[in-house]
């Protein structure tokens, strides 16, 4: 989750929201993506961290899926992250804070509730929760002043 938010930090030094997201082989621990969002960067909103992260790492491995690791991101996906998380088949989600607002996992949606869901991962919430909600705090407060 360190490094997540550190990609977190980095994207709100870039005047993005600051969430940070890794995926990382469960079996040997090697991290294959590390992103943070670039939506404004990239004038794209699917650039979330999430998702800049698994092309990554589907992208490296030449593969569409990747059910042997994990994602840490430091806020709740959103419905299409979740999407993508499941069509990904990632084997766990860890977050950090959780977003009544915008959250697909445990709010809104709930992607993974579905009937329609194909792949169901392991969803852990609450991860370093204060540090992750912290940095969206402060970012927000210094946009409205």
């Amino acid at each position: 989750m360190a490094l997540a938010l550190a990609e977190a930090e980095d994207a709100a030094a870039r005047g993005e929201v600051p969430v940070g997201a890794v995926i990382v082989e469960a079996s040997t621990g090697q991290v294959l993506a590390s992103a943070g969002n670039r939506t404004e960067e990239l004038a794209d909103p699917t650039a979330h961290a999430e998702m800049l992260a698994i092309r990554s790492a589907c992208a490296l491995r030449a593969e569409p899926r990747l059910p042997d690791c994990d994602l840490y991101v430091t806020l709740e996906p959103c419905g299409m992250c979740a999407a993508a998380i499941s069509f990904a088949r990632l084997r766990r989600v860890y977050f950090g804070a959780y977003d009544v607002k915008g959250g697909g996992v445990e709010h809104g949606p709930r992607f993974f509730h579905q009937a329609t869901c194909h792949h169901v991962p392991e969803t852990y919430g609450g991860l370093d929760e204060r540090r992750a909600a912290e940095l969206l705090r402060d970012f927000f407060r210094k946009r409205r002043s």
